[in-house]
């Protein structure tokens, strides 16, 4: 049997050629199957756009307000130093007394008789001690009699004490100018030892107390004007006067006191009153309320742009009302972002639309 003639050189050639295309496609097609196309880059976007206001800082006229209350600058309950029977008033509540102004009588009861007495032994004591003494320098008179002498003198001389006071305190008298602010006994009664009689009050000055918590008790100094504000809407200006110098043990605060002029004698120790303390000037910044925000962590403050940068700055709330508040806490000169705010991170390039410096 006869094999088929063999192709020629060039045939055989172009048949290879043929085959192996078809291979190339072959695979080139399984290969794209099996393979996802690479994604196209992301068009970059656009920037957050943020309106902004820059604001300047300026002196503001710091204060500290604290509650407190209105006293008088000396008050004191007038007691009974002896028993008796209250025999006249010199005075009524309400009185104004000078110092050493006598404020009523008690009944005697043998208290100047005994004084009588104890003058006539004091002087007797005396008489004898001078005629001992004489002795003495003669020898006649030991020195134990001497002493025993001299001593009772000194005794003799307490009881004459004692005596006059028993005598004077029928007498009572204001320790100090004030105003009789009550009166407790009645004429006709019989009061005992330790028993009030009046209430005296010295009032042309006035101490308003009040109480500084720990963080801030540095920011006072003595003599810082004080304003007191009283619940009728009334102002008085004082200073301050006072700062303990150490805290409460159970509030952890420091104890103050304002001295006010009361030259009218109002009446009004014991009364509340609002105390506005003026201190120095620190460089803050008015802003509108309605930009203050809280960052992740919960701090209050402001966000700012810088070079374009979003950035956030924890602040200190001086004051505040309804349409303004002084902040401290930012740069002297700050960018604040008006708009945008709550959309922004820190760190964040923007887009910045500028309006208006404060």
């Amino acid at each position: 049997m006869l094999l088929p003639r063999v192709k020629s050189p060039l045939f055989l050639a172009i048949l290879l050629t043929l085959l192996l295309a078809l291979w190339l496609i072959f695979a080139d097609h399984r290969q794209a199957a099996q393979q996802a196309p690479e994604a196209a880059a992301p068009a970059p976007a656009a920037a957050f756009t943020v309106q902004t206001k820059l604001s300047n800082a300026s002196a503001y006229p710091a204060t500290q307000q604290l509650q407190g209350q209105i006293m008088a600058w000396h008050s004191i309950d007038i007691k009974a130093q002896v028993a008796g029977q209250l025999l006249q008033l010199n005075v009524e509540q309400g009185d104004k007394v000078k110092q050493g102004t006598t404020l009523l009588q008690l009944s005697d009861e043998g208290r100047t008789a005994r004084l009588q007495q104890a003058k006539a032994l004091y002087h007797l004591r005396q008489s004898e001690l001078q005629s001992a003494q004489q002795l003495t320098r003669q020898q006649f008179v030991s020195k134990t009699e001497l002493a025993r002498l001299q001593s009772d003198l000194a005794s003799a001389e307490a009881n004459l004490a004692e005596a006059e006071l028993n005598v004077a305190h029928t007498q009572p008298t204001a320790p100090f100018d004030g105003v009789l602010a009550r009166r407790y006994s009645d004429p006709g009664s019989r009061v005992q030892i330790g028993d009030t009689l009046f209430q005296l009050v010295d009032i042309s000055q006035l101490r308003v107390t009040a109480q500084v918590p720990q963080q801030r008790v540095a920011e006072l100094s003595l003599g810082q004007t004080v304003a007191v504000h009283l619940m009728n809407g009334q102002q008085l200006n004082g200073s301050l006067s006072f700062i303990s110098p150490v805290a409460d043990a159970q509030s952890r605060s420091y104890y103050i006191e304002a001295t006010v002029a009361n030259p009218q004698l109002q009446p009004l120790a014991g009364a509340s009153a609002t105390l506005v303390i003026a201190l120095s000037a620190v460089e803050a910044h008015q802003i509108s309320p309605a930009l203050l925000r809280l960052d992740p962590q919960g701090r209050l403050g402001l966000y700012t742009v810088e070079n374009d940068v979003v950035q956030f700055y924890p602040i200190s709330l001086l004051s505040t009302d309804n349409n303004s508040a002084w902040v401290t806490g930012l740069p002297a000169q700050a960018e604040l972002i008006t708009q945008g705010a709550g959309f922004v991170a820190v760190g964040q390039a923007v887009t910045v639309q500028r309006g208006v410096s404060e």
